[in-house]
């Protein structure tokens, strides 16, 4: 059948490219002037003819991080779905699929009834799988979606779904078949089958991605990419709401967000060594211009004492807010590192210094977890109580906020209708070098319901704080 290729017509491809950098860019991922004409140059350079080398060009002058590839890789699979040489070359032979997928499969499969269907193509995944073909299992992918993903029709057009197929081949019971096959009769156990297990895993693994990225091809062929784009793309780490962060989402945050906190602890450290040079020190400085004929080469200042920076971390650790308060909190030991004049302290309807838990080297999933189960954070019945919370800080702690102190409140400010604590907050501000309060929730939900979130921004720096890019623009402008 030929290479497989774009399937774009060559008269627009330049047109063709700008609308998949706009998506690109749409998606998240910064793309500027010159990268998008370095894409255009790539066009150039590779074989258009080869489709994964487009692709993997493309990425290497669009992208800055490896997170960034999932939402590239299905952007790229609606831009240039896979076709086939005779799409490219204009040619109208076919075997009667219009989207040239069931001219891709050499296997015969008769009409009639879907259970035999489904199980001579059962038959041939499994012998696809076991020969390893990346090229021969995504066209088999395209034709068993046409042939087993078709859901009802609608006024919008044919319907496909990715779990028709996955339901009716079952790829999942084929692992002991496929493990007989690779180890070729040879014992079982040892590195060998662990080889044949991640073989057989990342096999599975290409079938499935190949069936879903058919599915949302023909499904862009019918409603188009656009609408495709918005509902099949996930948001990038630093995208991704820290209220909404799933199980899933938490590790690749983590990873998101640790660079993100060591930045800021790094610039934080330089300015503090910048500032040590004090005052010209005018007697010295002429002193030694007399060994260089009255010339001041070399300037001499007073030393000047630079205090340690110190910082006060107060976080909201509710249900309500938990997956926020999960990554402020690792930023908090990225600091504490560095630094030792950093103080933690969580609250629910009470304060506690959980500065202890932060130790130099600590996980920090394990702190949250030691701080829900040792810190006293609740007093009464486990909701958020503002106002309690930094009343205490106020009676326990009253030195911990000076003159020198940089305080940051971390928390959405929804007090279940409760004191909000405003007087015990402005003093705290009032007697602090700087103070800053990241808020998760957007800014148009300050004020809703039990949110006090706009009347503490009369009294201290509000600031939006919903995922790891406000996060690194927050950083940026301290």
């Amino acid at each position: 059948m030929g290479a497989p290729v774009p399937a774009v017509e060559p008269g627009g491809l330049v047109g063709h490219l700008d609308g998949f950098v706009r998506a690109v860019r749409q998606a998240g991922i910064p793309v500027g002037i010159s990268q998008a004409v370095d894409a255009a140059e790539i066009l150039t350079v590779v074989d258009l003819l080869d489709r994964e080398q487009l692709r993997h060009g493309l990425a290497a002058v669009l992208l800055q991080r490896a997170a960034q590839r999932p939402a590239y890789d299905v952007l790229f699979d609606l831009w240039w779905p896979l076709g086939d040489r005779r799409e490219v070359e204009g040619s109208d032979e076919g075997d009667g699929d219009p989207d040239g997928g069931a001219a891709e499969s050499t296997l015969d499969v008769p009409g009639g009834d879907a259970a035999e269907v489904a199980e001579l193509l059962r038959a041939e995944l499994l012998r696809l799988l076991l020969e390893g073909d990346d090229e021969a299992l995504r066209r088999f992918a395209r034709h068993a979606v046409a042939l087993l993903g078709q859901g009802q029709s609608s006024p919008s057009g044919q319907s496909f779904f990715g779990y028709r197929v996955m339901r009716a081949l079952s790829p999942d019971t084929l692992v002991s078949q496929l493990l007989a096959g690779l180890l070729g009769g040879s014992e079982r156990g040892g590195l060998a089958e662990q080889v044949a297990r991640q073989a057989v895993k990342e096999r599975l693994a290409a079938f499935r991605d190949a069936v879903e990225a058919e599915v949302r091809r023909r499904t862009a062929a019918e409603k188009g990419r656009e609408k495709v784009a918005r509902s099949a793309l996930k948001p990038l780490a630093d995208q991704v709401d820290f209220l909404r962060a799933q199980q899933s989402d938490l590790a690749e945050l983590r990873r998101t967000v640790a660079p993100v906190a060591r930045r800021l602890a790094v610039r934080l450290s330089a300015r503090r060594r910048m500032g040590r040079q004090g005052r010209l020190d005018f007697r010295k400085t002429v002193r030694a211009s007399l060994a260089t004929g009255g010339v001041p080469v070399v300037t001499h200042h007073r030393p000047r004492a630079v205090h340690k920076p110190e910082l006060v971390v107060l976080c909201d650790v509710s249900g309500s807010v938990a997956g926020f308060s999960h990554f402020t909190l690792m930023l908090t030991q990225a600091l504490r590192e560095h630094f030792t004049g950093v103080r933690a302290f969580a609250f629910v309807d009470s304060m506690d210094e959980v500065t202890r838990f932060f130790r130099p080297g600590a996980d920090v999933a394990d702190a949250v977890t030691r701080i829900g189960r040792e810190a006293d954070v609740v007093a009464f019945d486990g909701h958020s109580d503002y106002g309690n919370a930094f009343e205490v800080f106020a009676d326990r702690w009253p030195a911990a906020v000076g003159p020198k102190t940089s305080l940051l409140v971390l928390g959405d400010g929804r007090t279940n209708y409760r004191r909000p604590g405003l007087p015990v907050l402005a003093d705290m501000v009032r007697r602090s070098r700087s103070a800053h309060w990241l808020n998760p929730e957007p800014r148009r939900q300050w004020g809703t319901g039990d949110s006090a979130a706009d009347r503490y921004g009369e009294v201290i720096d509000m600031v939006e704080c919903r995922n790891a890019a406000q996060l690194a623009d927050f950083i940026t402008t301290l």
